[in-house]
């Protein structure tokens, strides 16, 4: 069984979950400017999950200073996602970033499936249980399925990164991978401010 921690509120201030950390998100739906960011979980790598879940007035000093850490690595799987929503409702700015769905997208081009069941079945050899994505995140109590689904989409992320490191740098597209990285709050911010469905990189008007 999983090991899970979850925190009202805040992380505890004497918790430290070392330079890299898992992170994802879940909202109370897809829209950032309607939609509550609900629930924060992070991991170490360990096989720890430790949840957050967060109250309305998002007052969560400890979380905001480490996703803001600069010496500290978030790893997420659709960051682009993750991070419009902490910069909606958290006010923060997360970086640095590693995002699995961009490296697996560059790397494993044989394949369109990059999603994060798939990734860590090829990856890390584990079946994902994805019953819970749809669920209520806003709920006052969150159910054991609810912790379980949570805590399963940081507790490989580790692996997931590594062994697309690997690949990457064998395909030589490590640093066209960072360069992606290093531009997600910039999309981050394009999303938040309307051009979310345009690609304003494109000849067309």
């Amino acid at each position: 069984m999983t090991k899970i921690h979850l925190h009202r509120g805040d992380l505890p201030s004497s918790l430290d979950l070392g330079p890299v950390i898992a992170v994802d998100t879940e909202t109370m739906g897809l829209h950032p400017m309607r939609d509550k960011l609900c629930v924060v979980q992070l991991s170490a790598g360990d096989g720890v999950a430790h949840i957050v879940q967060l109250e309305r007035t998002y007052h969560c000093p400890n979380l905001k200073a480490l996703l803001a850490d600069p010496d500290r690595l978030k790893i997420f799987h659709f960051a682009r996602f993750d991070i419009v929503m902490m910069n909606r409702w958290l006010i923060v700015d997360c970086a640095p970033i590693f995002c699995t769905k961009i490296a697996s997208k560059l790397a494993r081009t044989y394949t369109d499936r990059h999603g994060l069941k798939d990734v860590t079945r090829e990856l890390v050899g584990t079946d994902m249980n994805k019953a819970q994505q749809s669920s209520d995140w806003g709920a006052e109590d969150l159910t054991p399925a609810q912790l379980q689904y949570a805590a399963s989409d940081v507790l490989h992320l580790h692996k997931i990164r590594d062994a697309l490191m690997v690949m990457l740098d064998r395909e030589k597209r490590t640093e066209l991978a960072q360069a992606c990285f290093d531009f997600l709050p910039v999309r981050a911010e394009l999303d938040l401010q309307g051009w979310d469905q345009s690609d304003i990189f494109s000849h067309g008007a």
